[in-house]
């Protein structure tokens, strides 16, 4: 495995790019295709930093192979650099509407690619960071709820292709206001903290994600889970939540901090929104905390109706 940013260069004559792979392969992986269609599966197969494109291509030309691009969501944002040996501004300026964001002539000069693949590369990494904040919460570093809203679209998106299972757990730290007023708000974020590191050491699937939902709440979406797989995975956080061991003199339900949690598990299909997850989700939660807190409830939800899981943690 290797962290340096991959490039695909795309041209139909060969010599061209081994040319540019000679002068960038010292910093850079390189991944390549010689066709537009080929270049398209190349783009989704590796997800490159950068597209080094050529314009005047067979069958399909660089211009619509950008717009292709640019019409895709994984690849929309990768930058799209033009080399050819056109000189016409009609053509340049063509290329920079369909979101092509620099232009690099014929013959290649060394230095030249170099300098602004570096800065494109660099200019792609600072983008990718401010993404990464904006869909990080800052306490925790886990997803923010607006992370988990773009992940529950896609993988509703994506399983309903199969009709796969998936489930939403949401989560609520039990008396917390209580737990504030007793300790004090720089106590309450240090327990979300340990939640969160609780979260994080529970799911350990790859395609899992945690995130704090807002306040005191958290979310997990777990791809692929059923409501055996979801019912277990809730159990898990609540035992390393209970491992913990924070002291909440004022819980009614343990002398440590607990957790209540609602499950939604239902097959993805067209049509089926990410909402009824969410919406059942935190019915189930609700249910949970009128239940005496410290509890899971969990909703299988589908077209024949819907059945109902509860259980209960050993104060």
């Amino acid at each position: 495995m290797t962290d340096r940013p991959t490039i695909l260069i795309v041209d139909d004559e060969i010599s061209n790019i081994e040319i540019m792979n000679a002068i960038l392969e010292d910093d850079y992986e390189i991944c390549f295709a010689t066709s537009g269609p080929q270049a398209l599966e190349t783009a989704r197969a590796n997800l490159p930093d950068l597209i080094l494109l050529d314009i005047l291509m067979p069958e399909m030309d660089g211009f619509e192979v950008c717009r292709r691009l640019k019409n895709e969501a994984l690849l929309a944002d990768v930058p799209v650099i033009f080399t050819t040996g056109l000189g016409d501004t009609e053509d340049e300026v063509r290329g920079l509407s369909l979101g092509a964001i620099d232009y690099v002539t014929k013959p290649i000069q060394p230095v030249v690619l170099r300098a602004r693949v570096s800065n494109h590369i660099e200019l792609k990494r600072l983008r990718d960071q401010l993404a990464e904040m904006a869909v990080t919460d800052a306490l925790t570093g886990l997803s923010n709820r607006r992370r988990m809203e773009q992940k529950l679209n896609a993988e509703t998106e994506r399983l309903a292709q199969s009709e796969d299972w998936l489930s939403v757990l949401l989560i609520d730290i039990d008396f917390f206001k209580q737990f504030n007023d007793t300790y004090g708000h720089l106590n309450g974020d240090r327990c979300i903290v340990m939640i969160a590191s609780a979260l994080k050491r529970a799911l350990t699937r790859a395609s899992d994600l945690s995130a704090r939902y807002g306040g005191e709440e958290f979310a997990c979406v777990l791809p692929g889970a059923d409501a055996a797989a979801a019912l277990t995975m809730a159990e898990e956080i609540q035992v390393q939540v209970g491992a913990l061991n924070i002291p909440h003199a004022r819980s009614t339900v343990s002398p440590n901090v607990t957790i209540s949690i609602g499950i939604a598990t239902g097959r993805c299909q067209p049509g089926v929104t990410p909402d009824k997850w969410i919406a059942h989700a935190d019915r189930q939660l609700y249910r949970s905390k009128a239940s005496g807190r410290n509890t899971i409830t969990a909703i299988t939800f589908g077209t024949s109706g819907a059945e109902e899981n509860t259980s209960k943690m050993a104060s």
